[in-house]
């Protein structure tokens, strides 16, 4: 399956819906609010609609941020599908601070093999297939390497949910090392930035769903990093009855 798709046709789809994404992002635009009190905005549904449509055309089911809701019942019995976040970051996106991506990803199973990540406003494209390494515009990742991890570490943190839990766990990392500086990102960037190697550690001890994180946890395990489940070395795990995901660390 992975061999039939062309990772240079999704980081298209990505970019596409970026362009979307930019045209109402450049005006005023309507923005409304779910059930569970995140907003949503035109540019959600007209990325989602611009990846839906591009996707179709390989037979493999999708999973939405902004699609139907799709019973455990069914997914259980997938083997390969899509995960997608239109937009992910809406806050970031209804600020116009930047710190927004578009994320798609291939699951087989419970784990992302495949993931696009795009930043419209920044123009990066994160991407990367198992086996065949992750790359930033081009560039293979990681781009730099921390050899002295006792002398600092920078730490990425949400920039909209920096819980009382993960500024407990910066503080207990900051007794293993001399300096820790602390970063601040919105939406999936903060995982790539990981991949990158521009910060050491993610901690995420704080809600999250599937589609938040599939796209850029792909990226970074072909980075030869990894996202742990908290307190563990069990990799996150897709596809779950529950979508929610369970707080991770990535390192």
């Amino acid at each position: 399956m992975l061999d039939s798709i062309d990772l240079e046709d999704i980081t298209r789809i990505a970019k596409k819906a970026g362009d979307v994404i930019m045209d109402i992002y450049k005006r005023d635009f309507s923005i409304e609010y779910k059930e569970d009190k995140s907003p949503l905005t035109e540019a959600d549904l007209a990325s989602n609609a611009v990846i839906m449509e591009a996707l179709a055309k390989y037979n493999i089911p999708i999973l939405s941020e902004e699609g139907k809701e799709i019973s455990y019942d069914e997914r259980k019995h997938w083997e390969y599908y899509w995960c997608i976040d239109p937009i992910d970051g809406t806050k970031e996106f209804i600020k116009r601070n930047g710190e927004f991506t578009v994320n798609i990803a291939l699951i087989h199973n419970d784990t992302p093999i495949l993931g696009v990540v795009y930043a419209p406003v920044l123009n990066d494209m994160y991407q990367s297939k198992q086996g065949e390494g992750a790359f930033k515009n081009g560039q293979k990742l990681p781009l730099e390497i921390n050899t002295h991890p006792e002398e600092s570490l920078c730490i990425i943190a949400s920039k909209s949910h920096l819980s009382e839990e993960t500024q407990a766990f910066i503080d207990d990392l900051a007794k293993g090392t001399q300096k820790i500086t602390q970063v601040s990102k919105g939406s999936s960037l903060k995982l790539v930035m990981v991949a990158e190697g521009v910060a050491d550690i993610y901690p995420r001890l704080a809600p999250t769903m599937e589609w938040d994180t599939a796209a850029a946890d792909a990226i970074v395990r072909e980075s030869g990093k990894m996202t742990y489940q908290f307190d563990s070395e069990i990799p996150l795990m897709y596809n779950k009855k529950d979508l929610l995901n369970p707080w991770f660390v990535v390192r």
